[in-house]
């Protein structure tokens, strides 16, 4: 299926967290390590980027007209056109952590998670971070503790099942929810990686979920994006990325049939960067006939 580099003249060192924003017609995303933030337009393929001082693990439009970015420990809006910040919440605050993937749940709550910080690439301290979940009316909670590498978040078509990745026990989890509330339970895994397959199958990171129900996984050291059946938990498709570190992916264009993905060149050898020297990019994927599911904003 046809691939090429989406974003020209763009390289991030940490890229992550693409967002589709259907009313633009445009790409969010984000460089955890140069503490950015972009905006891609498909149209007329110009980019804007906001620096900041701290790490961005993720950035969510609001229907307010700014974005919610996840701002070191902080869940912040930012105003793009004034670049003003303003700080909604701080976690975590007797802990070394840092925000990193959030997604919105299909009523426009944010959910967000925390990560311990990373001392090389993959390696971190252990069950440090948590999933917080910011409610359409500002409140934050807590509902998951001791995750590793707090990653991708999906929900099923019907409102009944939130996904969530932990990246480090290389699982996708599975949990009943209630979309009234808010509120998950009955967590299980749907999707484990076997043991000793780090450098062939990666580490599930960022995720998508498309039209039929299935599960788009990027996946971190393997170069590639693999489509999961939650039901059986078995690989039915994979997408091979240029790019080592493959770390998110959404669905976005007119008809939600591309496919865009964010990786990393953080801590890449000479020899991975001559063999992959695209690492960095945000790829766009065509041809797969399949649609995705359209991002949710925040409704805050």
């Amino acid at each position: 299926m046809p691939l090429e580099v989406a974003v020209k003249d763009a390289c991030s060192t940490i890229g992550e967290g693409p967002h589709w924003d259907e009313a633009s017609q445009t790409l969010y995303y984000v460089d955890i390590e140069d503490k950015s933030v972009s905006r891609w337009n498909s149209v007329t393929g110009g980019v804007q980027k906001i620096k900041l001082e701290k790490t961005i693990g993720f950035v969510i439009p609001s229907k307010k007209g700014d974005v919610i970015i996840g701002l070191g420990q902080t869940i912040a809006r930012l105003e793009w056109d004034t670049k003003k910040v303003t700080v909604l919440h701080e976690v975590d605050q007797d802990k070394s952590t840092r925000f990193n993937d959030a997604k919105c749940d299909p009523w426009g709550r944010i959910w967000a998670g925390t990560m311990g910080l990373e001392k090389q690439s993959a390696v971190v301290e252990k069950e440090q971070g948590s999933l917080y979940c910011i409610d359409t009316d500002g409140s934050i909670k807590k509902h998951v503790d001791k995750v590793s590498i707090s990653n991708g978040l999906a929900w099923s078509a019907d409102h009944q099942t939130m996904y969530y990745i932990d990246s480090i026990p290389r699982c996708v989890y599975a949990f009943d929810y209630d979309i009234d509330s808010g509120s998950p339970s009955n967590q299980r895994i749907v999707v484990q990686l076997p043991p000793d397959t780090e450098r062939t199958l990666g580490y599930p990171d960022g995720m998508a979920i498309d039209s039929e129900g299935k599960l788009w996984v990027a996946c971190f050291y393997a170069g590639r994006v693999a489509r999961y059946d939650p039901e059986t938990g078995k690989q039915i498709q994979t997408v091979e990325i240029p790019g080592l570190r493959t770390t998110s992916v959404c669905f976005g264009g007119k008809d939600y049939d591309d496919m865009y993905v964010t990786c990393s060149r953080h801590w890449c050898t000479l020899d991975e960067l001559s063999k992959f020297p695209l690492s960095g990019s945000v790829f766009r994927v065509t041809g797969l006939g399949i649609k995705g599911c359209p991002s949710v904003m925040y409704e805050g």
